[in-house]
C-alpha cells in the first residue's frame, strides 16, 4: 500500500501498449475495433453525477474523501461519450477492501487496476439513465498529483471557451477514427491535453 496522505512523485502518462491495457483489466480487455461515439452535451449530466455522488457519500464513510465531477461530461457545452467521469479520493486507493466491497454494493465494478501509476483504480455502473449510458468512477490518494491535474484541466475547460473549442474538435476529429481499444482514442489526445494545462499552469 501507498502512504495514506504523502503527495506522490508524477508520474509521467505514457501511451498504453496493448500489454499494458490487457494488464490493467481484472477480466478480459473489452475491444472497441470502431469509431467513438460522442454525443452533445446533456444538462442532465450533473444531475446524474450528483445522484451517484450522494449515494456514495452516504454509504462511504472513509475519512477525508471527496468526490468530483471531472471529465468532459463536467463541462457545460462540450461534447462527450455519454459517460459521467467521477473522481472518488481516498487516503489510499491501494487499500481497496476500505471501499471496493461498499461501491459494488451501489452497482459499481472494478474494471482497471494499474498499481504502477498512482495506484488508480476504475470502477464502472451502467444504465445510469439521465442521457448517461454509463459512469466510470476513477480513484485515486489523497496527494496524487493527477487529482490537481484532473481538476485543473476540468476548470480550464470551464472558463476558456478556445481551448474549450479546441479541444472539442480534437476530441471530434480522433472519434472518427478507428481504434482497437478506447484507451487508444484517449491516449491520442494526449497532446492537446498536455498544451492545455500547460496554459492553465502559467495563466495564459
Amino acid at each position: 500500500m501507498s502512504e495514506p496522505g504523502r503527495r506522490q512523485q508524477e508520474i509521467p502518462r505514457e501511451s498504453m501498449t496493448t500489454e499494458e491495457i490487457t494488464a490493467a483489466n481484472p477480466g478480459p480487455a473489452p475491444k472497441l475495433n470502431g469509431q467513438v461515439t460522442l454525443a452533445d452535451y446533456d444538462p442532465r449530466w450533473p444531475e446524474a453525477f450528483e445522484r451517484e455522488a450522494a449515494a456514495i457519500r452516504a454509504r462511504l464513510r472513509v475519512p477525508g474523501r471527496r468526490i468530483e465531477h471531472v471529465g468532459s461530461t463536467s463541462v457545460p457545452g462540450l461534447l462527450a461519450k455519454p459517460v459521467v467521469d467521477m473522481l472518488l479520493i481516498v487516503p489510499d486507493s491501494a487499500d481497496e477492501a476500505a471501499y471496493l466491497p461498499i461501491l459494488e454494493g451501489l452497482g459499481f465494478e472494478l474494471v482497471i487496476r494499474e498499481p504502477g501509476w498512482y495506484e488508480h483504480r476504475v470502477l464502472r455502473k451502467y444504465d445510469l439513465g439521465l442521457g448517461a449510458d454509463a459512469a466510470n468512477l476513477h480513484v485515486l490518494s489523497d496527494g496524487c498529483p493527477e487529482v490537481d491535474r484532473m481538476l485543473l484541466f476540468r476548470d480550464r475547460l470551464r472558463r476558456d471557451a478556445a481551448d474549450r473549442t479546441l479541444y472539442a474538435e480534437t476530441k471530434r476529429f480522433l472519434a472518427q477514427q478507428t481504434w482497437e481499444y478506447l484507451q487508444n482514442y484517449a491516449d491520442a489526445k494526449t497532446e492537446v491535453v498536455e498544451q492545455i494545462l500547460a496554459r492553465a499552469v502559467h495563466g495564459t
